[in-house]
Order: C-alpha cells, then sequence, then structure tokens
C-alpha cells in the first residue's frame, strides 16, 4: 500500500462537537467516493461521550452539575461501547474507512496499529485483553487486589458500510479525570497512559503527543498495508 492509499489529518486540539461535524462531513464524502479513506489525529478539551451502551449515563459517578462546573461536557454519540473520557494530553483517531460488514475484523486491526505503536514508544507488554475493546499492558497489583491496565479506548459506528470514531490512546492524560466515571463500564480494571507506564517502571523518557502521533501513523501505514479498500457500491446508493 502506497501512504495516499488514505489521508491522515491532523486536527490538532479540537472541541469535540467541531470534530463530530467533521467525521460526519467527511464520512459522508468516502460513503459517496469524493474523499479517500481519512484517518483524522486530534485531541479535545475535557468532554465526556456515552456511547449506545451508556445507559443514560449511569457509569458516570459525579453528578452533572459538578461536571459542568468543571467545563466537562457530556454528549451523547453513536459509537458502540459505554462511557469515556477525552481531553488533553490523549491521541484520538477516527479512522474513516470502508468496513463492509466485517467489523470484527477491523476492530481487531485497530487493536494491532495502536499495539504496534506502543512496543515503538517502548511499551512491549501492550497487548488486547480478550473479550473486552482496547488495549492493555500488564495487570498491576493495589492493595492485594490485581487490576487491568487500559492504555487506550475503542468505539466505532459503521454507517453505510464505513466507519467513524475510533480510539483514543492516553499519552500524558489526566487520568484523576477517568474518576469521575466507570470507564467502559469496566469495575476492575485502572486506566493508565503512556506516561505514567514510563514512571511505573523507571524510565527515563518524557512522553509526547507528538511522539505518539508519530508511532501511530507509522503503525496504521504497515497494518493497514495490504487492506481491502473497496468501498461496497450499495454504499454509495445510501442503503
Amino acid at each position: 500500500m502506497s501512504e495516499s492509499a488514505f489521508d491522515i489529518l491532523d486536527l490538532g486540539v479540537m472541541g469535540y462537537r467541531e470534530a463530530w461535524d467533521l467525521q460526519k462531513t467527511r464520512h459522508a464524502q468516502v460513503v459517496a467516493g469524493e474523499s479517500p479513506p481519512t484517518l483524522l489525529l486530534v485531541e479535545h478539551p475535557p468532554v465526556l461521550t456515552l456511547g449506545r451502551k451508556a445507559k443514560e449515563g449511569s457509569n458516570i459517578i459525579v453528578t452533572r452539575e459538578y461536571l459542568s462546573a468543571q467545563g466537562i461536557e457530556v454528549l451523547e454519540i453513536e459509537r458502540g461501547g459505554d462511557v469515556t473520557y477525552h481531553g488533553p494530553g490523549q491521541l484520538v483517531a477516527y479512522a474513516i474507512f470502508p468496513v463492509g460488514r466485517k467489523v470484527a475484523d477491523f476492530l481487531r486491526l485497530l487493536e494491532n496499529a495502536t499495539i504496534a505503536a506502543l512496543h515503538d514508544l517502548g511499551l512491549p507488554d501492550a497487548r488486547p485483553n480478550p473479550g473486552y475493546a482496547g488495549v492493555y499492558v500488564n495487570p498491576r497489583e493495589v492493595n492485594g487486589l490485581s487490576y487491568e491496565q487500559k492504555i487506550a479506548s475503542f468505539g466505532v459506528a459503521v454507517q453505510r458500510h464505513v466507519a467513524l470514531h475510533g480510539l483514543a490512546l492516553n499519552v500524558t492524560t489526566n487520568l484523576a479525570h477517568f474518576d469521575l466515571i466507570v470507564p467502559c463500564g469496566l469495575h476492575q480494571t485502572h486506566m493508565t497512559s503512556v506516561q505514567r507506564e514510563y514512571e511505573q517502571r523507571g524510565l527515563n523518557r518524557t512522553p509526547s503527543v507528538a511522539e505518539a502521533k508519530a508511532a501511530l501513523q507509522r503503525a496504521f501505514q504497515t497494518t493497514f498495508a495490504t487492506y481491502d479498500w473497496t468501498r461496497p457500491v450499495y454504499a454509495a446508493a445510501g442503503s
């Protein structure tokens, strides 16, 4: 695959609603064949998003008034999954790629690309967790209990056979903000970040979103090198 098989747009820091509108616009263009598949890379100001399994935000453990006072918006969106947090220091990648009906295969490729990027960043234990979407590093014991350590979250929607939304990789994210929710509805899981893993392992490195962004771009280009970019013809007809 040449690098031109899909566009990569770096949006910098952008509000969630603005990026959401841009996603939907580019999605419509990809569906219609007016734009190549696109990977959007972005950081968001603090926001909580509720996926289709969010059960009206029951996994938000503070009041909406508290969130509003902290300037944290809550939005219901069309991706899969439960509640998640986006904020500065978190690299969000929206993969607007043709998927057809191979959604599970597509999710595995997103995981593989994220794992490859984390290996590149010096975290060789980055791995999937069978039965759960996302990428994890090795569990950590806290007060005699073992907790899974989740470093990247996934949630996609597929409309007219083209995906939108994607993944969120914690790089230098303020992990305290995850205490506002039960991330993805998982109680025995702690959220971690590249920064926290470097600190826990005594690595004398300071991660950056720019470094993670470069690693993720390389990983996507490699992981999707043999991807089938065919758009189903009936997608353009609006089925």
